[in-house]
């Protein structure tokens, strides 16, 4: 039977939830990584200390593939959005497994099939994986894809800074995002511009000599 846990709030417990359930309250920002749980031994932890205890796919065998792939990290994450168009990305639902293998990223979890759900996984290759940028527990990902010309926008949530940071390190090929390209280009007066404004100037500057003269004459 799978353990449960109460959510400690204001000094009250709340519960008793599973971990799917907290998971996914975690997912909704109901809760955050820092919200303190009650084990049923009595024990304390934090919501990112149970999203670090995901228990491990044994059924997983890396020669499946007819090639040898070695793990190099896992991560528990979720999928929050997929933009534009390249891999095919199944919406996946809850909590998802993130995991680094040798050469390529391998996403496994459920989503809404038919009138059911459905488990499976995804792999794609580590090299198509282009650009990265973390966003505190948020990743993003730019991937490239055989005939597209744009890039095809990952957004996964790995609930701390700390996991979202290590997952990106190690994705070897993911350069920064180049932020500076999706910035508009800083606004820099032109030459006639320039001219204009040192007429305008110049003009202020006579009316402001003619009044004083003026004024000199009707005092004297």
């Amino acid at each position: 039977m799978e353990p449960v846990y109460h959510v400690i709030l204001e000094g009250r417990q709340v519960g008793p939830y599973d971990r799917r359930t907290i998971v996914g309250m975690r997912i909704k920002n109901t809760l955050t990584s820092g919200h303190e749980l009650l084990t049923p031994e009595g024990q304390r932890l934090t919501v990112a200390d149970l999203v670090k205890l995901r228990p491990r796919d044994n059924s997983f065998n890396p020669m499946r593939s007819g090639s040898f792939s070695i793990v190099q990290a896992t991560y528990s994450a979720s999928l929050l959005k997929v933009e534009g168009r390249g891999h095919d990305i199944p919406s996946f639902k809850d909590e998802i497994e993130a995991r680094v293998q040798q050469d390529v990223l391998r996403m496994a979890g459920r989503f809404r099939a038919g009138f059911g759900w459905k488990e499976d996984r995804i792999k794609l290759p580590l090299k198509d994986v282009v650009h990265a940028r973390v966003r505190n527990s948020i990743v993003e990902l730019w991937l490239r894809s055989d005939g597209q010309d744009k890039l095809q926008k990952l957004t996964l949530e790995l609930f701390t800074h700390e996991a979202a940071g290590e997952f990106v390190e190690w994705l070897p090929n993911a350069t920064p995002w180049p932020e500076a390209d999706s910035q508009p280009a800083p606004l820099t007066p032109s030459p006639n511009r320039g001219l204009m404004i040192a007429a305008s100037a110049a003009v202020v500057v006579v009316i402001v000599v003619v009044a004083v003269l003026a004024m000199a004459k009707r005092v004297a």
